[in-house]
């Protein structure tokens, strides 16, 4: 009689994974790194490590990983599978194969919305896609791009979603507080050109008049060109009821979701947006541009306006204030569209991504 002998476990794929995106002030490429290591320390194929590159690490002596992650230098990540640039091309090598995840291609698409430092990333990004580098993207928007204006091999573009951040219970009552109002639309996130919170400005003075009782708040931290911003809310009629709040914690950022009556992200360009789909957790009817990924992630639970419309923007914003039937049907919509967003779904097709770069590297 032959003895079956047992097989030996598989091993389990070491990737090292860029937690630069969460030194700093947090935007949406620190919310997906954050997410990302989070579920994928918990995943039975990976076996997963954070690093900082020593030229854009140099002087951070803390960084808030999540529990189970470790922190490995550089040069030491010689014994991994997979090296994943969150967010810029990670360091080349001879032994792992790379992974660059992709969230939008601003600086070529509309560099006149970016930073003239955030330009070069571009051209080392050709270079670590000509080198054989697996692109990862969040929207499948942005895929495309890259295929189209990049020139990627489309079968080294892989589309994985991330999940939702989870929206704390928080207090709506302080959210009103915050905001001065009892009604009030809100907007989160950097405030730059290509957020065009300048936009929103514009479409709130139309309806202020009209909805007395309604106050804008726009909460993020400063971006470039901040200016453009504050000098709409000078000119602004109704200036006096925008409020504007800088980056906030998670209690404070909680608060102001759960109390507003409407989310609204007038973005000129998008490659997925987190804060619409938190809001919508959160039981806020949203309304955004129709631009970039938006109508992709958002789909029929959102509002979806033109781009560079005030009128429009405008006009959407009195029918989410005053249409009770519509703010219902989104909330609605809104829910059944978080079910799209899985974080485990994203760490399985993370890990699936990993082990299709590691066997053609």
């Amino acid at each position: 009689m032959l003895t079956r002998l047992a097989q030996p476990p598989l091993r389990r794929l070491r990737v090292a994974l860029d937690a630069t995106p969460l030194l700093g002030t947090r935007t949406g490429a620190g919310v997906f790194t954050f997410g990302a290591l989070e579920v994928l320390a918990e995943h039975a194929a990976i076996e997963v490590a954070a690093y900082v590159p020593t030229w854009r690490g140099r002087g951070a002596t803390t960084l808030a990983l999540p529990l189970g992650v470790r922190r490995t230098r550089t040069r030491l990540v010689r014994g991994v599978d997979v090296m994943h640039g969150t967010n810029l091309a990670p360091p080349r090598t001879r032994w792992a194969a790379r992974v660059i995840t992709v969230h939008d291609l601003a600086p070529l698409r509309f560099p006149e919305l970016v930073t003239r430092e955030t330009r070069p990333h571009v051209r080392r990004l050709r270079r670590a896609i000509a080198a054989g580098a697996t692109v990862h993207t969040l929207s499948a928007f942005v895929a495309r791009e890259v295929v189209a204006l990049l020139g990627a091999d489309p079968a080294r573009v892989v589309t994985v979603a991330p999940g939702v951040p989870p929206v704390a219970a928080g207090n709506p009552a302080a959210g009103r507080r915050m905001a001065g109002a009892d009604r009030y639309i809100l907007a989160l996130g950097t405030v730059e050109p290509r957020k065009d919170h300048a936009a929103l400005v514009r479409a709130f003075d139309r309806l202020a008049a009209r909805h007395d009782d309604v106050n804008l708040v726009v909460a993020g931290a400063d971006g470039w060109a901040v200016d453009t911003f504050g000098e709409e809310v000078r000119r602004a009629r109704h200036g006096h009821r925008v409020v504007r709040i800088g980056y906030l914690d998670e209690a404070g950022r909680s608060a102001l979701l759960r109390g507003a009556s409407v989310f609204a992200l007038p973005a000129r360009y998008e490659g997925f947006g987190f804060a619409p789909l938190e809001a919508m957790e959160a039981g806020v009817p949203v309304i955004a541009t129709e631009v970039g990924s938006l109508p992709e992630v958002l789909g029929e639970a959102a509002l979806l306006v033109p781009r560079d419309d005030d009128r429009a923007l405008n006009e959407g914003l009195v029918r989410l204030l005053d249409d009770d039937a519509l703010q219902t049907r989104l909330m609605k919509a809104g829910r059944n569209r978080l079910s799209r967003y899985s974080w485990k779904a994203c760490a399985d097709g993370l890990a699936e991504l990993y082990a299709r770069a590691a066997s053609s590297s």
